[in-house]
């Protein structure tokens, strides 16, 4: 664990796309406790189970996972819950209900830089 966050740390841009997808998750995370109804609604209308606690466990994960990605540290653990978590919000929101924003833009996005960092520093570490 501690290698994947020296290598993101040596290498200037994926220590820079860290920094982006962290802050980008930091804010992401924050309508999940600020905007809780909203946010319930949302999930509610995916048809998720158990929707009120997977706001918060969703706002918790982007904000641990956002933090630990803009501090280069637990990079492995973060991507490990992040990927998934993107991944769920592209097929609930995204394919299934068809919200192009933000399940088709930035989770794609965030996905893809989280794919850049795991690729970058495995090949320098």
């Amino acid at each position: 664990m501690r290698r994947l966050d020296a290598a993101i740390e040596a290498d200037p841009p994926a220590r820079r796309t860290a920094i982006v997808v962290g802050a980008v998750f930091i804010v992401a995370s924050l309508p999940k406790f600020l905007l809780f109804g909203f946010e319930l609604e949302q999930f509610e209308r995916f048809g998720l189970p158990f929707p009120a606690a997977l706001v918060l466990l969703v706002g918790v994960i982007e904000l641990a996972g956002g933090l630990a990605l803009l501090l280069r540290r637990a990079v492995a653990p973060a991507l490990a819950v992040l990927i998934p978590t993107m991944l769920a919000a592209i097929v609930s929101s995204g394919i299934l209900e068809g919200d192009v924003v933000p399940s088709l833009t930035v989770a794609p996005a965030l996905l893809a830089g989280m794919g850049y960092l795991a690729v970058r520093a495995t090949r320098s570490g």
